[in-house]
């Protein structure tokens, strides 16, 4: 099978934001008809390279959804679609009969996405869909440490680009779920389900928390980003003392002196030398540093400035810089695909004109699925329902991805060593990315523990993980060797920096990628130190691609038979987001707004104002809301909000239409008390082995009519061992052997 996975989907977008704009990019290049239903004039056209990068391969029919004719065409396109993605609330669809059960009527097998601010069951359901408003409401913005106190601005608009993952996770769902049912139906998400995504590290809580549980993660720990000696900034991930420099230097400086350097910062578990490294690394410049740590094994990344990383080696063998010959910007660099598949992406043409495609054709496309008109059959089953995993990730990415998989219903064993995952001396963390899962701790790479490993593959209709491959090969549990075992397997593997290249088998981290992307610069703002994003979002950007990519290989094999490996990675996944800029055949990067020195926003009518007793949030994008918040604000807005109390603020930006937001503080037990969250699902509770009940993030999709798996509390260590290695056929005395031999733990 040559033709792409999705060769004969159709899929209709309609909406500007860069969560559908993104989502439909990565449904066209699976190899689906994306069709981009677009006003005449397109205000999402004035952002230019942003624009270029997202539509890139996409058709455009250009009408005017507000007359009857173009609600006529929109129908008509419909008619022949099978995903429909648009950013409508639910009152706004249904002004125009776009709303859900309107749609099931008249396209039963369609598959609806909508994008929106806040779930649809949720009081603020109508708001508008601003991510820096969200951010605001949910108090994400006072998570994030600044140069100054209270809360920050946050230039990276990741609410945006996670909701778009998880749109196509969505959408590949339930494709899956309509072989299987014959039935579309909805798979929706929101900006602030995809705003909480992160914050499954940090926000739950436990009736019994352990001290650890309880600690968490300190958002004010020091992260080793440190200056170097020509002004340059590097990232440090994980303890740089065993490298030559490093450590003939702290021998140098002595023990009472590293501890006094080490005394001027708070501790850090990531760098207990962390204020000796500091001083060293000042001594050098960061190109001498950061060629040292590679050679020895340490994991860094100079802070490079926004759009460095399109001429990166690395990036561009991988594919995730690829070259398009735009029609308004010429030769272009632009971000690539952040997924690997057999058969490959489509690298699609340039953005296509206003209009281009109007004379598209409104039949029936043929499609290559498998459905058929029967009815369900008893009771709805969640989208994954059937589906088998085997989790062998650590860290972030690979777990939340597995996570992600039993929210949507597939049944994951989540396999660790007997000590138990490196993670789980984090435990709030650990905990956030292992719900659903059953977890059996096994020895891998043990002759007595084989037969157990090569039981669970033949289980398997997955395998994920995220260890390097160098890893996996020493452990057997490379994909050369699991599909000896079960050849129909599907294995998703997750890297750092993608799968060949010079760095293919290089350790990374989120912290990296956020350095080598630019986002660290420009989260520090004008003119002042990089500033490290602490919602770790390329481990998230990582896992969510990941899974699409996974649900494409099961697409596929659904049609074909056959397994293969898929790939996804930190660099792929986070170098998407710098779509904002692309690069010129000149070697220039087109500009993008920059955050303030004092990071409270872009510009005046798109930032944080501090009031006398808080904080507010204005994001007046469109014209009109400029000319209204202006004309309320004044010369000076600094000094209008700093005359006002934050509701006498909100008041007045409200009664001119302003879209505003407080931006709220210290929100993690009041987000978790809050019925609204719970009704609408964004928090959930079960018991858990060791907590008592476990408070956490609930549902980051509503499907509808199908539900989510949302019942079953992370894992103790070697919890489910003995029920899931007895029902593959292990008796007791076999066991209790192998957990005498140490190899696995009951």
């Amino acid at each position: 099978m040559n033709e792409s996975t999705l060769h004969g989907l159709r899929v209709v977008s309609l909406g500007s934001g860069i969560a559908s704009a993104a989502a439909g990019l990565q449904l066209c290049e699976a190899g689906a008809e994306v069709i981009l239903v677009e006003p005449p004039d397109n205000p999402a056209r004035r952002e230019q390279a942003l624009f270029a990068a997202l539509n890139r391969g996409k058709c455009s029919v250009t009408l005017n959804i507000n007359e009857p004719e173009g609600q006529q065409r929109l129908e008509r396109l419909l008619t022949s679609a099978d995903v429909f993605i648009h950013e409508f609330s639910p009152k706004v669809a249904g002004t125009f009969g776009l709303e859900d059960a309107q749609l099931a009527q008249r396209f039963p097998r369609l598959i609806v996405a909508a994008i929106t601010g806040w779930p649809k069951n949720h009081p603020l359901a109508e708001a508008k869909a601003r991510e820096t408003l969200v951010l605001a409401r949910l108090g994400l913005l006072d998570e994030q440490p600044g140069h100054r106190a209270g809360p920050v601005f946050v230039r990276m608009p990741f609410a945006n680009w996670l909701a778009s993952w998880l749109c196509v996770v969505g959408v590949m769902a339930r494709l899956i779920a309509r072989d299987r049912d014959g039935q579309g139906g909805s798979a929706h998400t929101s900006l602030a389900q995809a705003a909480l995504v992160p914050m499954t590290m940090h926000w739950s809580r436990a009736e019994k928390p352990t001290p650890a549980f309880a600690k968490g993660l300190d958002k004010h720990i020091p992260i080793p980003l440190h200056q170097c000696a020509d002004g340059r900034w590097i990232h440090v991930h994980y303890s740089p003392d065993k490298s030559p420099w490093v450590a003939s230097a702290m021998a140098e400086l002595g023990e009472a002196e590293v501890a006094r350097l080490n005394a001027q910062w708070p501790p850090s578990h990531v760098a207990p030398n962390f204020g000796a490294n500091r001083a060293i690394i000042a001594t050098r410049p960061a190109q001498d540093w950061v060629e040292h740590f590679w050679q020895h094994d340490v994991s860094a990344q100079i802070a490079a400035p926004f759009g460095d990383i399109y001429f990166d080696e690395q990036a561009r063998l991988n594919g995730y810089v690829v070259e398009v010959e735009d029609a308004t910007l010429g030769k272009t660099l632009q971000p690539g695909p952040a997924w690997k598949i057999t058969p490959p992406a489509r690298i699609g043409r340039s953005a296509p004109q206003p209009g281009a495609d109007n004379g598209i054709g409104f039949e029936t496309s043929p499609k290559q699925r498998l459905i058929t008109d029967m009815a369900r059959q008893g009771d709805p089953l969640p989208p994954l329902h059937g589906l088998k995993v085997l989790d062998l990730g650590a860290y972030l990415a690979g777990p939340f991805a597995c996570m992600m998989l039993a929210d949507l219903g597939a049944e994951v064993i989540k396999v660790e060593a007997p000590a138990g995952d490196a993670m789980r001396r984090l435990e709030r963390i650990f905990s956030g990315t292992q719900r659903g899962k059953l977890g059996v701790a096994l020895k891998l790479g043990d002759e007595l523990s084989q037969p157990a490993v090569e039981a669970l593959v033949r289980w398997a209709d997955v395998v994920h993980h995220n260890m390097r491959l160098p890893a996996a090969r020493k452990l057997k549990v490379d994909y050369d060797c699991l599909k000896l075992i079960n050849p129909q397997l599907l294995y998703c593997h997750v890297s750092a920096y993608g799968p060949t290249g010079p760095r293919a088998d290089w350790p990374g981290f989120d912290q990296l990628m956020q350095a080598s992307c630019g986002w660290e610069v420009e989260q520090g703002g004008a003119g002042q130190p990089p500033m490290w994003l602490r919602f770790g979002v390329g481990d998230f950007f990582a896992g969510l691609s990941s899974l699409y990519v996974l649900l494409l290989g099961l697409y596929q094999r659904a049609r074909t038979g056959e397994g293969q490996m898929v790939n996804a990675s930190l660099l792929g996944a986070t170098l998407l987001t710098m779509s904002e800029a692309v690069a010129r055949e000149d070697g220039s990067v087109t500009p993008i707004a920059h955050l303030d020195a004092n990071q409270t926003g872009l510009c005046d009518t798109h930032r944080l104002y501090r009031c006398s007793d808080g904080w507010v949030a204005v994001a007046a994008l469109e014209p009109e809301e400029t000319q209204r918040f202006r004309a309320l604000a004044g010369a000076d807005p600094e000094v209008h909000f700093a005359a006002q109390t934050q509701t006498e603020a909100l008041l007045s930006l409200s009664v001119h239409d302003v879209p505003a937001e407080a931006v709220l503080e210290a929100q993690l037990d009041p987000f978790l008390d809050n019925p609204d969250h719970a009704a609408a699902g964004l928090h959930t509770r079960y018991q858990h082995a060791e907590y008592g009940e476990l408070q956490q993030i609930g549902a980051f999709w509503d499907f509808g009519d199908l539900p989510l798996s949302l019942d079953r509390p992370p894992p103790a260590l070697g919890q489910h061992s003995r029920e899931v290695l007895g029902g593959l056929g292990f008796d007791d005395s076999e066991l209790d052997r192998l957990a005498a031999a140490g190899v696995v733990r009951l």
